[in-house]
Parts: C-alpha cells; structure tokens; sequence
C-alpha cells in the first residue's frame, strides 16, 4: 500500500462535491486525494507549486552551471589575435 504523505485526504468523489471546502479545510496544506484508499493526486496551495517549481527550475540551472565549468576546465584559452 502506497503511503499518504499528507496529513489530510479526501475521496475523489469528496474533491467532486465542494472542491473549495475542501482546500479551505486544509488551512494551506497539501490533500491526499484517494481512489480505493490509495493516494491517487495531491492537491497543493499555489504559493506550494509555485515554490516546487521554483526549486526545480534552480536546480536544472545548477546542473547546467556545473556542465558548463567543466567544460570551460577543458576549453583552450586563445588571444583575439590568434583567431
């Protein structure tokens, strides 16, 4: 069984009826929306995706800084005149 990994759940069929109950009776946090019990979605304030996305976003940034300073290790630096 897949664990819940929030601290509040609702059915689908819960998340159908009053989808803004439902956010507002979280209070701001992540909802486990469940199918058989089993976590199937979350449901995550904006301000939440906004910062994941963010993070994300940084970190793809850094692997690409990290690939370039490598590369960079290996370039041959040239004078303007040599060219």
């Amino acid at each position: 069984m897949s664990p819940i990994l929030s601290a509040y759940s609702a059915s689908i069929s819960e998340l159908k009826r009053n989808p803004s109950k439902l956010i507002e009776r979280a209070g701001g946090e992540s909802v486990a929306i469940l199918n058989h019990n089993k976590p199937t979605a979350y449901l995550i304030p904006a301000e939440t995706f906004e910062w994941i996305s963010n993070l994300i976003e940084d970190q793809e940034l850094r692997e690409i800084i990290e690939q370039r300073e490598e590369e960079k290790a290996q370039a041959k630096e040239v004078s303007l005149d040599e060219l």
